[in-house]
């Protein structure tokens, strides 16, 4: 291969003088002429060097060609991979030419890796990185509240207990009328919210995307459970003061100013007459909070020509009930509501905001390769004015409302 490789070198090199020669001889021939021996000679070694390159390059072919078969030979193919070697060897070609209806080739079992299998990825993957999950609650109950931030244990408030009015218009010389009132020292205690989880270095190190999707999913699920404390709690350390456990109840005795006088009664009535108690007390409600399924049982109501009332709920994107918006949300119970002067009733005070950390600090971590995961927060749920909410059960309230 190098004795070829020596010619071609030679006889470049003799082209090359050649035709440095004929160029002197042009440059000194007024006709721009040249010797015809000499451009004989400069035809003959390039035919000889075009020969002389074929030759080398069907050699190196050759050899290329017989250390593939050579290779090929000593290899042990997989049923895949001898598969995929007679596809790219053409006997699929008269497939996909149109010229045949079928192919067959022998797949030897001499050949053949028989341990290998196809249970992996048979074709590319593609990897998605984001985590796929069911949503958390686009709304938690603390933003539809007020909320404060503390750094005390204990939040303490006076609160009204009683007032007795004798308020009223006096004759010259008479007395005036003796009010009273009580006052109540209210202290609320900032409670913890939260949760943790282990894992191991593996799981932080292999799995992509493993802490963003931590750092997202597990607050959402510790605010899930502050909805519920918020909106349920029975007020009894560890549990907040809730505001379906604080909130007046809807009327349902024979004092109620609409007791049996509601032909047909629905869930829409019960919230209207659950905004006109709250007007009553001079409370302006701002808030209508209720579960999606009873929601859902507004907008299907229909008039006696069966026609929906949907668009006295619906006069936009977000629902409203006499101007109301209506707020629905999975910690309400099924089949409860609440309505609320949101302003004058509550407030939410933070003590320690929702954090997650990370951390080798706990128990056998270090020595195990284990990672600490906690998400909590501190807060805690002052209900100044309970009659700022009214709440109740749709059932026991249309049973008041019906007709008898």
């Amino acid at each position: 291969m190098s004795n070829i490789q020596e010619q071609l070198d030679k006889i470049g090199s003799l082209v090359d003088e050649r035709i440095e020669k004929a160029s002197g001889q042009i440059k000194d021939n007024a006709k721009n002429e040249f010797d015809g021996v000499l451009k004989s000679e400069i035809e003959n070694l390039s035919q000889d060097f075009v020969a002389k390159f074929d030759e080398q390059t069907k050699r190196m072919d050759s050899v290329e060609l017989a250390a593939k078969k050579d290779i090929e030979g000593s290899m042990k193919l997989s049923f895949k991979g001898q598969i995929e070697k007679a596809v790219n060897d053409g006997a699929l070609e008269g497939i996909r030419k149109g010229t045949h209806n079928g192919a067959r080739f022998e797949v030897k079992s001499s050949d053949m890796t028989m341990a290998n299998t196809n249970t992996g990825v048979v074709a590319r993957e593609q990897v998605i990185e984001d985590f796929k999950f069911d949503p958390s609650r686009k709304v938690h109950v603390r933003t539809l509240i007020p909320n404060g931030s503390t750094d005390a244990q204990t939040v303490r408030f006076p609160k009204e207990g009683a007032y007795t009015d004798n308020a009223a218009a006096t004759a010259q010389g008479s007395a005036l009328g003796q009010s009273d009132f009580d006052v109540t020292a209210t202290s609320v205690n900032m409670e913890k919210i939260g949760t943790f989880l282990k894992l191991t270095d593996e799981m932080l190190s292999d799995t992509a995307g493993l802490s963003s999707y931590l750092a997202a999913r597990v607050p959402n699920k510790v605010l899930s459970v502050e909805d519920t404390e918020i909106l349920n709690g029975d007020g009894s350390s560890p549990n907040l003061d809730g505001l379906f456990t604080d909130g007046t109840a809807f009327t349902t005795s024979s004092g109620g100013l609409f007791y049996q006088s509601v032909e047909s009664a629905n869930e829409y009535d019960v919230v209207v007459v659950a905004l006109n108690q709250l007007s009553l007390l001079n409370y302006q409600a701002d808030t209508i909070l209720l579960n999606p399924t009873d929601l859902h049982k507004i907008v299907l109501l229909k008039s006696t020509a069966n026609e929906y009332l949907r668009q006295q709920i619906y006069t936009g994107i977000q629902p409203t009930i006499m101007g109301i918006p209506v707020t629905v949300n999975t910690a309400v119970p099924n089949g409860k509501f609440l309505v609320m002067d949101s302003r004058a009733a509550t407030q939410y005070w933070i003590r320690e905001n929702l954090g997650i950390e990370f951390s080798r600090e706990d128990g056998t971590n270090f020595q195990s390769n284990f990672v600490t995961v906690r998400a909590q927060l501190r807060a805690g749920l002052t209900n100044y004015a309970p009659n700022a909410i009214v709440q109740g059960t749709f059932s026991s309230a249309k049973t008041a409302l019906e007709t008898s």
